[in-house]
């Protein structure tokens, strides 16, 4: 059976650290992998648009000699009712790897359990874990090396939404505590704290769940947030904007990190609501760094599970 990555919690410390090597790989020697995905083809199916994950996993097949394929809801019989089991048998027999954007996490646990070939999950309503990884292998290089980030606190300051998730599942992974500050109702779910929790304890780490975000970013070495209302959510806006008052990140919450703290956001960001512009495109940023990485933990996660490279 073929290895996907639909969560974090799915992998072993030792495979994020074996993904981040090869990332770092990946990213200083282009050219090295420039045929590792010869006549290899990424099927990419999308209910959700995008920027980042679309041009990252497409410019990162074609760096690598293979192909990627764009499947809009609208284009496939997936979107006309097609069962998601048909759907994903035929594509194992088309393509060599499935990546799924979608709303219901079930849509991309679905694909993985029917179909043959590698899924990668590009985001559902409850999980990002090729954003989170990219966040810890981002961190990683800030900080000097992964055993760098052992002790330290990642502050996520916003809705407990996919990312807050994420967060919460990788921290672990690379021995940091994590700090979720949420509004009351609009917490994290409990079932991706109870995993976290759970992990946590037998890694030795710490997961802090507040209402709190002066609390969360105390002592942090890097401070996250996500836009209030993700996509789906658009007619909550002025809602969620009143009972998001005080979390936003600007210099006055920054204060409370450490002094060498960096800030991240997935992006796109919403300068004057989850973030100031003076944090946001400050000295403390390193948004687009991240931003870039994308690119190169998504090259190692499709070498991995579609061209067998070990990590």
């Amino acid at each position: 059976m073929p290895r996907h990555l639909i969560s974090i919690h799915d992998l072993t410390a030792a495979e994020v650290a074996g993904l981040f090597r090869l990332a770092a790989d990946v990213k200083a020697n282009r050219s090295k992998y420039e045929n590792h995905m010869h006549r290899k083809t990424l099927g990419m199916i999308f209910e959700k648009s995008s920027t980042r994950t679309r041009v990252s996993f497409e410019a990162g097949m074609a760096q690598m000699g293979g192909q990627a394929l764009f499947l809009s809801s609208r284009d496939i019989q997936l979107g006309r009712g097609e069962p998601i089991s048909d759907t994903a048998q035929v594509l194992s027999r088309y393509i060599d790897g499935i990546m799924a954007r979608t709303f219901a996490h079930q849509t991309v646990t679905d694909l993985a359990k029917y179909g043959t070939i590698p899924v990668i999950n590009g985001l559902t309503d409850d999980l990002h874990p090729c954003q989170g990884l990219t966040d810890y292998f981002t961190l990683m290089e800030v900080f000097g090396g992964l055993d760098a980030l052992r002790g330290r606190k990642l502050a996520y300051v916003g809705d407990g939404n996919n990312m807050a998730h994420s967060l919460m599942l990788g921290a672990t992974k690379v021995g940091m505590d994590v700090a979720i500050a949420s509004p009351k109702g609009y917490e994290v779910k409990e079932r991706y704290a109870g995993l976290a929790r759970q992990d946590a304890q037998a890694a030795g780490t710490k997961v802090i769940l507040t209402n709190d975000p002066v609390e969360a970013v105390k002592d942090a070495s890097a401070v996250y947030t996500d836009v209030w209302a993700s996509m789906g959510q658009e007619s909550e806006q002025q809602e969620r904007v009143k009972a998001f008052k005080g979390f936003t990140v600007d210099s006055a919450l920054m204060s409370h990190a450490r002094k060498e703290a960096v800030f991240l956001h997935c992006l796109p960001a919403h300068r004057g609501e989850e973030v100031s512009a003076e944090v946001c495109d400050g000295p403390q940023s390193r948004i687009f760094d991240e931003a870039e990485n994308r690119l190169h933990v998504q090259k190692a996660i499709m070498l991995w599970l579609m061209a067998g490279v070990e990590i």
